[in-house]
């Protein structure tokens, strides 16, 4: 009797043993199947998130969205919301010459590696923002609006704290590590919701996927504008205090939403949070998800980076835009891609940008447009009908800032 008892016993511990043994499994497998990004982030110190919906203001999901963060080079919103202001105003267009002094050129990387004494464009410097997440140019817009860069960061936070941002504060232009400057989730949805409202004509500069300078070709930093369908940009940042932020937009049908991840663990992690955020936005408003692209060949060719996503003509009043008429051939050409070549202001110099283009790329058809800015005729020139690869090789080598032109009928890079 004895002998049945222990035995018994022993395989009640057996049974413990090996319930505990599948309990311990099931906890690894739930570990591994669990997102890695959800897991990291909501268990972080520094996460905060938060998803509205642009056009009503209403606020779809939030997670520590009032707790002071570093916002890196999230703060380069701010200053293109500077810029795009004394655009709209006239104070400066985007043809505008921009110095650059020892200081700027002396900025920390990221960086276009503008030289001392030299000078860009204001639009080749909002490029460099929005793509390359350039410092450099950052701090020389920061010089030319506001005479030097502390000065212009205390216009930013005063007009950050006009649009409603009341818990933030900046020290630079560029996002570069201050203790001092902070933000929150909450203030840069506002911004970016601002940047959408307030700036129609610009907006269309977040969707630039890349842009050449000085023949480099310099690809967007967002690989949302790839990876996710209805995404127009925004803007990315990092440093090591603040980990890994993402500023995002995207729409769907007539709704557009906009989504601030703040202290993720790494960029993977960032943008699939950021998906998640979002779809879970768009389900909550009963927009049906849209499938994702394929994007393993772009993860292993780089260089294949989609272009630019532009206004439609139509709505291009300020600088005198003509539409141009959509043939049945416009329309063929529209389903390719094309490039931007720049604006100049004589016809016969832009149309020698486009055909020195033409035969950097060896396919394509000139188009010259018209542009009136102040009152100045200009004249943009384009290459369209082109490949991918053919409107790489157009930019390659340019002087200006070249913008490739992803296919989209009716829609063509504006200024």
């Amino acid at each position: 009797m004895h002998e049945i008892r222990s035995d018994r016993a022993s395989a009640g511990m057996k049974s413990t043993a090996l319930y505990g043994t599948f309990l311990l499994c099931l906890l690894a497998f739930a570990i591994l199947v669990t997102p890695r990004e959800a897991a990291a982030q909501i268990g972080s110190a520094r996460y905060s998130s938060m998803v509205i919906d642009a056009g009503s203001g209403a606020v779809l999901s939030a997670v520590n969205p009032d707790a002071p963060r570093y916002p890196a080079s999230l703060t380069k919103l701010m200053t293109l919301y500077m810029v795009f202001e004394a655009v709209r105003d006239r104070r400066i267009s985007l043809d505008s010459p921009v110095p650059v002094s020892a200081a700027v050129a002396a900025t920390p990387p990221s960086k276009l590696g503008l030289l001392p004494g030299t000078r860009l464009t204001v639009e080749q410097a909002v490029l460099g923002l929005v793509t390359k997440s350039a410092n450099d140019a950052a701090a020389a817009l920061g010089e030319m609006l506001g005479g030097s860069e502390p000065r212009f960061a205390q216009m930013m936070t005063l007009r950050a704290r006009a649009l409603g941002m009341t818990h933030t504060s900046f020290r630079n232009a560029s996002g570069l590590p201050d203790p001092e400057q902070i933000s929150t989730a909450r203030d840069l949805a506002l911004l970016a919701r601002h940047l959408v409202q307030d700036f129609p004509e610009q907006y269309h500069y977040f969707s630039v996927a890349s842009f050449t300078f000085h023949g480099q070709l310099i690809p967007n930093h967002d690989h949302l504008l790839v990876d996710y369908p209805g995404a127009d940009g925004m803007k990315t940042g990092y440093t090591q205090a603040a980990g890994h932020n993402l500023v995002s937009s995207a729409v769907r049908g007539n709704v557009r939403l906009i989504g601030v991840v703040l202290g993720a663990g790494s960029n993977i992690e960032r943008d699939r949070h950021m998906m998640a955020l979002l779809d879970d936005g768009f389900a909550r408003l009963d927009v049906p998800t849209a499938p994702r692209p394929d994007t393993s060949l772009i993860a292993r060719l780089p260089s294949l980076t989609t272009s630019a996503q532009a206004a439609t003509l139509p709505h291009r009043r300020r600088y005198g835009v003509q539409p141009v008429a959509q043939s049945a051939m416009a329309g063929h050409l529209a389903l390719r891609w094309s490039v931007q070549i720049g604006s100049f202001r004589s016809q016969a110099t832009a149309r020698q940008a486009a055909t020195a283009a033409k035969r950097r790329a060896h396919a394509g058809e000139i188009r010259l447009l018209p542009v009136f800015i102040h009152r100045r005729e200009n004249w943009r020139a384009q290459l369209v009908g082109l490949t991918q690869a053919e409107a790489q090789n157009a930019c390659a080598g340019a002087k200006g800032a070249c913008m490739l032109i992803r296919p989209q009928t009716r829609q063509l890079a504006s200024r």
